[in-house]
């Protein structure tokens, strides 16, 4: 009988001390928002750095992250830096950060930000009128929107993320 106690003792100590490595690999952020049913995004367009508009459906077929960012943004701030990393992260085949810029700075401004915070994987991207922002009905900077390979946005996360987490890339990479 004694051992049998025993044994029950240690499934359930094993049992206990297995748990937290299972929830460790889930991602688990806060202010993750996953759609159980994806939206489809049409007309999405912004502005380049040359005043071009483009259009979304040029990206297709790739993993697309769309950042909202200022540069009055104190999260934003502490945020880009991993962005950028991330897009240069070679674990990633299809994988386009498109950073946009809803503070209306002027180009130069959002220059400047690039260079102070050694951007360097990251295009410039604008929406001066906050269309965009409005239709994405944003609540707070930043926010992070992504759209699968079909444009269809699957999931967004409102406030900063550190995107050198592990367990964010590993959940990027099953969408890439």
């Amino acid at each position: 009988m004694k051992l049998l106690t025993f044994k029950f003792i240690i499934i359930f100590i094993y049992l206990i001390s297995s748990s937290p490595s299972y929830a460790i690999q889930q991602l688990n952020l806060n202010n993750l928002v996953i759609h159980k049913d994806p939206i489809k995004l049409e007309k999405i367009k912004f502005v380049n750095v040359n005043n071009e508009i483009v259009n979304l459906s040029k990206f297709e077929n790739s993993l697309i992250i769309l950042n909202f960012w200022a540069t009055w943004c104190a999260p934003c701030i502490e945020e880009m830096p991993s962005l950028d990393r991330l897009q240069a992260n070679p674990v990633f085949n299809n994988l386009q950060i498109i950073p946009i810029n809803v503070g209306r700075d002027n180009l130069e401004k959002s220059k400047n930000f690039y260079k102070k915070l050694n951007i360097n994987n990251l295009e410039l991207y604008f929406d001066k009128d906050i269309e965009l922002a409005k239709k994405f009905l944003l609540r707070g900077l930043p926010t992070t929107i992504f759209i699968n390979k079909k444009g269809e946005e699957f999931a967004r996360i409102i406030g900063f993320v550190n995107f050198d987490d592990k367990k964010i890339i590993k959940w990027l990479q099953k969408f890439d």
